[in-house]
């Protein structure tokens, strides 16, 4: 039979393994995947996330990607875009293009996914404060290229929370933001419900030095507040609860991050039915994995190629939905395309080569596996209760204990790795004189000035009785109780700017 899988040796390998009467993948609480048949019916979408300097660079890089065999495209923006600037305003200089692309208007959105058919494909954008604008120019031109917007599908990030607490790219006070988040809950749910509205980010939270706990805990804390406050608004959690998904880093240790994913499906499943979700598909915990960015190393970077290989396996053997590799470059700069292409050939590799994804979750019934999820599961609810207690993840955040406990985290991290009580192959042992790399990625300063070229032609072209008009709108349904989505979607249509919409949020909400 084609659906048939063997060893090498001719050893028939069953889809799932386990005493009669334990718990199967697919199955309440979903410990062991969401999926029965997981890999075996589908594998892991490969998402290789690039954006850097304009535009059309960028989109030389996804037909690149697209080429090598990614199956999704993930958006990196430049810090501008993030935090609701233009690339001509003062504050953004220094920064357009450096860390990922700057797209101003639609006119830049257009140019970044020309030839690429938005239907045909899932984008993935890394965006917060100002996501409901970057999407609602993603609708925009689907619209232009005729696409059937129920069938569009993608993620954004749209998660404010863990910026508060460990990454900076918030613009406006916690509740306007997370009016704004569940506007596009609303929205979405009924114009584009294909696309998953959040990326409840556990990554960042990592990167900014939480322990795999902490990640685990303060991500379904923010999960969780983000459920209340959709249905406070009045949304159904067995509709809207289905198109959330999750964003966790995999780091170096192989099997807590393995066992970190099961508790994490678990944990989810009870949460959900909890609030009251009755509906399987708003139970399940979908999720993205990137390898730890953190635990790459300048010194000796081909040594980085192994780390992801094992953080990569690790995810894989945890269940992912979806997988980002980092370049081996990535401590000294953005990923080189060599550097991306060996990413993408772990992932291919570990797929089609490895065997691991003939079979559900493989670790199932290891001792050391079974104990450690079951161990940091119980850690991470006594973090919730704590949170819970406070009155939740906002509150946490606003009291400065989310990020506290990961600031001890991170600074005992490093006082452990400065001591030698950590090792780390490169940095404080089996070190060796490097030369300095000179074969990086460099983004020049001059992009800006093509930007703000590009900005100014904009606004001489475009109709602008018709941006007045628009912003007006804006503002008045900012200052109201509308759902703002329709009036952005409006706004970028006509061709205003990122940094024209969240200057009228600003003026509206204020700043943080």
């Amino acid at each position: 039979m084609a659906d048939q899988k063997f060893t090498t040796s001719g050893i028939e390998i069953k889809t799932v393994y386990g005493p009669d009467g334990a718990e199967l993948p697919g199955e309440f609480p979903y410990t062991r995947g969401i999926q029965p048949d997981m890999y075996r019916g589908k594998l892991w979408t490969m998402r290789q996330y690039a954006g850097f300097s304009t535009a059309e660079e960028s989109n030389k890089r996804y037909h690149y990607l697209l080429s090598q065999g990614t199956m999704g495209l993930s958006v990196a923006f430049d810090l501008p875009t993030q935090i609701g600037y233009d690339s001509d305003h003062p504050l953004a200089e220094g920064e357009v293009g450096k860390v990922g692309v700057a797209i101003d208007s639609l006119r830049d959105m257009e140019i970044l996914f020309d030839g690429i058919r938005l239907q045909d494909i899932t984008t993935s954008m890394t965006i917060n404060a100002t996501a409901g604008t970057l999407l609602a120019m993603y609708i925009a031109l689907a619209k232009k290229q005729g696409a059937d917007l129920k069938q569009i599908s993608g993620t954004i990030q749209n998660d404010i929370l863990k910026e508060y607490a460990a990454r900076g790219t918030y613009i406006y006070p916690p509740a306007p933001s997370m009016r704004l988040i569940t506007d596009i809950f609303e929205y979405c749910s009924k114009e584009v419900p294909k696309w998953n509205t959040i990326s409840i980010s556990g990554y960042h939270i990592r990167e900014a030095g939480s322990t795999a706990v902490q990640e685990l805990a303060f991500t379904l804390a923010n999960g969780k507040a983000y459920l209340k406050a959709a249905m406070s608004k009045g949304l159904a959690i067995d509709v809207f609860a289905k198109r959330l998904s999750f964003f966790f880093n995999c780091h170096n240790n192989f099997f807590e991050e393995i066992a970190k994913f099961r508790a994490a499906r678990r944990m989810w499943a009870h949460i959900t039915k909890e609030l009251g979700a009755t509906d399987p598909s708003a139970q399940k915990l979908r999720f993205h994995t990137q390898t730890g960015g953190s635990t790459l190393t300048a010194q000796q970077p081909l040594n980085n190629i192994v780390r992801v290989s094992n953080q990569a396996l690790a995810a894989v053997l945890g269940g992912t939905q979806s997988l980002h590799t980092n370049g081996y470059d990535e401590a000294l700069s953005l990923p080189t395309e060599a550097a991306a292409k060996i990413a993408l050939r772990t992932q291919q590799i570990i797929a089609f080569e490895s065997g691991v994804t003939d079979t559900v979750d493989p670790l199932a019934g290891s001792y050391f596996v079974e104990a450690l999820t079951d161990e940091l599961e119980k850690a991470a609810w006594a973090y919730i209760e704590k949170i819970d207690a406070m009155g939740g993840a906002v509150k946490a955040i606003e009291q400065d204990y989310i990020q506290q406990e990961i600031a001890s985290s991170a600074y005992r991290y490093q006082t452990e790795i400065e001591k030698g009580e950590r090792i780390i192959v490169g940095v404080n042992k089996y070190t060796e004189a490097e030369q300095v790399a000179t074969d990086v990625f460099r983004v020049d300063d001059s992009i800006r000035t093509q930007q703000i070229a590009k900005l100014k032609q904009l606004k001489e072209e475009r109709d602008n009785a018709l941006v007045a008009e628009a912003l007006a709108e804006l503002k008045a349904a900012a200052q109201g109780n509308n759902n703002v989505m329709s009036f952005v979607l409006k706004a970028v249509e006509n061709y205003v700017t990122l940094g024209e919409i969240a200057d009228v949020f600003r003026e509206v909400f204020g700043e943080y």
